[in-house]
């Protein structure tokens, strides 16, 4: 997939302000939506594995436990690396049993080609997700944001992220809380953009996805 350049982000940005001029403020009040703007630093295998970690943990508290597992793992996290390594190796660095096993089925699936990470450029994000979703431990949020984040796609509307459900709130002064079967359809307002106009929910309740 092609990075998003700054020109395109900008038309992406009025095309939203134009459908919905809520969000004027705080695209005025923001830097530049960053969302497939330049390559990831880390692989597909590695982002993953990192997300795992990082379920329900603090940032600082999930980048410890990731860069012990990382030297665990003799300094690389590639599934030759982690595959030698049982659950018990794990949980001697901080993983939770259960995310053990997580990391444990994507790396198998990842080493016996059940997940094939190169052809995620030609998969849909449905295809993708029904790949990802069918592994033990990993679920639609953590499938949306790896879409989204990782893979730059710009389609994603992650209503069931609370953070993104407060923010659309407070950008459109609400009184009450928004479900997420309202909000979806919701969406169909962006279609192409949706994960940008996210992205700046997020930023309106200045929500973390510094992990991704």
């Amino acid at each position: 997939m092609a990075l998003t350049t700054a020109e395109e982000m900008q038309k992406h940005i009025r095309a939203i302000a134009k459908a919905d001029p809520a969000f004027k403020p705080i695209i005025k009040q923001s830097p530049l939506c960053s969302i497939n703007m330049k390559r990831p630093g880390r692989g597909h295998y590695e982002t993953l594995v990192t997300s795992i970690i990082s379920q329900q943990l603090a940032v600082k508290a999930a980048d410890t436990i990731r860069d012990r597992v990382r030297v665990l793992a003799g300094g690389h996290l590639t599934p030759e690396a982690i595959a030698p390594l049982s659950a018990a190796d794990l949980r001697t660095v901080g993983v939770s049993g259960a995310k053990a096993r997580a990391i444990s089925e994507l790396t198998e699936a990842t080493l016996s080609g059940a997940i094939n990470f190169k052809k995620f450029s030609k998969l849909s994000n449905e295809e993708i997700s029904e790949e990802l979703t069918a592994l033990w431990g990993i679920g639609r949020w953590t499938v949306e944001m790896f879409l989204m984040f990782h893979l730059g796609r710009l389609d994603l509307w992650p209503v069931g992220d609370l953070a993104m459900r407060r923010g659309w709130e407070k950008i459109h002064h609400l009184d009450y809380e928004i479900a997420p079967r309202d909000l979806d359809p919701l969406g169909d307002n962006f279609k192409g953009r949706q994960s940008i106009v996210a992205w700046y929910c997020w930023r309106a309740t200045e929500g973390d996805s510094s992990s991704w």
